[in-house]
């Protein structure tokens, strides 16, 4: 679909196990139950991650972070155009991530995203990770600037400005911002392409590729 970066949210099992999964209780989109780091990878396994889905994606399973590196390194390997990881470090420590990560290759164009104490201890494993943590207050900048030194912020959609933006580009900072409901919108799409965004996040994919088509 042409995507620069493809979402995913990591998390851990019971015996050290990545998988992906975007809530931390299995009840909502599996058939399993309770915390998924109360479980281990063969009781993982087992689950249907199809839940509330058509019967053709039934016996999807969760899926385990060095199938999803494995399957973007393939495409990176045959396609022109490739794809990064944005990595949502939910429940993950930084060792065994990067560990999976650069066993693929991917560590270096992968985006993190997580909490400023979190990118921190993993800047320290690897210093030239391109971590991004999330900016709620324009005051916030220069401390987080100071201690992290991010490769971009994660900024709300409603607090996305042109003077915002360019005050973090001329720090070489890039700005990221996820179109959540209401604001999934063509005109909000373009706006956001005129104010100079460099990533627009979205369920939507081909409807924002449309959307700016009419810029």
């Amino acid at each position: 679909m042409g995507v620069d970066y493809i979402e995913i949210d990591v998390r851990t099992s019971q015996d050290g196990k990545l998988f992906i999964l975007h809530d931390g209780n299995l009840d909502r989109t599996t058939t399993g139950s309770g915390p998924l780091k109360a479980k281990t990878a063969a009781e993982l396994r087992l689950l249907s991650a199809g839940k509330g889905a058509d019967e053709a994606y039934r016996q999807e399973k969760i899926p385990t972070l060095d199938e999803v590196c494995r399957l973007l390194s393939d495409w990176n390997k045959t396609h022109r155009k490739k794809a990064s990881l944005y990595v949502d470090c939910k429940e993950v420590a930084p060792a065994p991530l990067l560990a999976t990560l650069e066993k693929y290759a991917l560590a270096g164009t992968s985006v993190f995203y997580g909490s400023d104490d979190y990118l921190a201890a993993l800047r320290e494993q690897r210093p030239v990770a391109r971590i991004m943590p999330g900016l709620t207050s324009e005051a916030d900048i220069e401390a987080k600037v100071a201690r992290l030194k991010p490769y971009a912020f994660d900024v709300k959609w409603q607090a996305l400005t042109p003077s915002l933006i360019k005050r973090l580009h001329d720090q070489h900072i890039r700005v990221f911002s996820d179109a959540l409901d209401y604001f999934e919108t063509g005109e909000q799409y373009r706006s956001a392409a005129r104010n100079g965004i460099d990533v627009i996040q979205t369920d939507y994919v081909q409807r924002v590729k449309e959307a700016l088509k009419e810029q």
